[in-house]
């Protein structure tokens, strides 16, 4: 990302994927102090677990474990619509700029999203993907917080202080539709997969094969599992680090993405089983700079 002016402030200039050392240089160089008013950068904990998560975690529940100093927390489950059935749902444009306000995040603030030491890179671009539908301008993702603490930069524990976490005004932003996948959309693309005069949309589903293939639960009681047909399995381990849990380079991310047969000139959508874990596909084509962005969408919905 490049520096670029918010009225009349300056924003730090950070790529969308940062090392540790990248975020530790922003955070000593931007220190907060309750009298600035100059853009902030906020480290944002995005910690989540499925459902049946052996070990029963939460996410708030290891972001009190350990956390980067000022960091605030996105809670997923509770960050969404509502009114719908279904998990991970995008909330609306108000409920949206309500949490925003609520955590503490400002409009102009450098926002650096991160994920659970124990999982690696997992939830964290869901969050960065919803502050981007949003129009948040600075947004971006830890490389990562597993690797934040072994490299041995500073982390706390405990409840958060108020005084650490103040709300903040945030306007009502509007959505980028163009980012995201409707479900009658998506019956459509189902629907037509292999029909002549089809648009060729590739689908690319982030879960395990197991899930995918339909020969492994779902982690939700009743939900069936499989795939839709024509969709692509890019299953997140494959995408990361096997030992650091980090996203893997970009080159190293086309290779992956080339060996799935998917084509970067065709449009493409990603899926998971809520919606969380497709962001992590999202963010891998944009790393490998595979695909233009205007033809990458998320199937918000997901298998779900």
């Amino acid at each position: 990302m490049n520096n670029k002016l918010l009225g009349p402030r300056l924003i730090h200039s950070l790529p969308f994927i940062v090392t540790p050392k990248a975020l530790s240089d922003a955070l000593t160089k931007n220190v907060p102090t309750k009298i600035s008013t100059a853009p902030r950068v906020i480290p944002l904990c995005a910690a989540w677990f499925l459902p049946n998560d052996p070990k029963g975690r939460t996410g708030y529940q290891v972001f009190k474990e350990k956390r980067i100093p000022s960091a605030r927390f996105f809670d997923l489950d509770a960050v969404k619509d509502n009114e719908s059935p279904y998990p991970h749902m995008l909330p609306t444009a108000e409920d949206f700029a309500k949490a925003m306000e609520q955590i503490g995040v400002k409009q102009d603030d450098e926002v650096v999203v991160y994920d659970t030491q124990e999982l690696g890179i997992f939830s964290a671009p869901r969050v960065a993907w919803t502050l981007k539908v949003f129009g948040h301008p600075g947004v971006h993702i830890l490389n990562n917080f597993r690797l934040w603490v072994e490299q041995g930069y500073p982390t706390e524990s405990g409840e958060v202080e108020t005084t650490d976490a103040e709300p903040s005004y945030y306007p009502t932003p509007t959505i980028d539709a163009s980012k995201v996948v409707a479900f009658s959309e998506m019956k459509e693309v189902a629907r037509d997969y292999g029909k002549e005069g089809a648009e060729g949309i590739q689908v690319l589903d982030a879960r395990s094969k197991g899930r995918w293939a339909g020969t492994d639960p779902e982690p939700r009681p009743g939900l069936s599992s499989g795939h839709m047909p024509g969709s692509i399995n890019v299953p997140v381990p494959e995408l990361l680090d096997p030992k650091t849990g980090a996203l893997l380079p970009g080159d190293e991310l086309r290779k992956v993405l080339e060996s799935k047969g998917v084509d970067p000139e065709k449009p493409i959508i990603s899926s998971c089983g809520t919606g969380v874990t497709a962001a992590v596909i999202d963010a891998a084509l944009g790393e490998a700079g595979f695909g233009r962005p205007e033809i990458r969408r998320l199937y918000d919905g997901s298998w779900t």
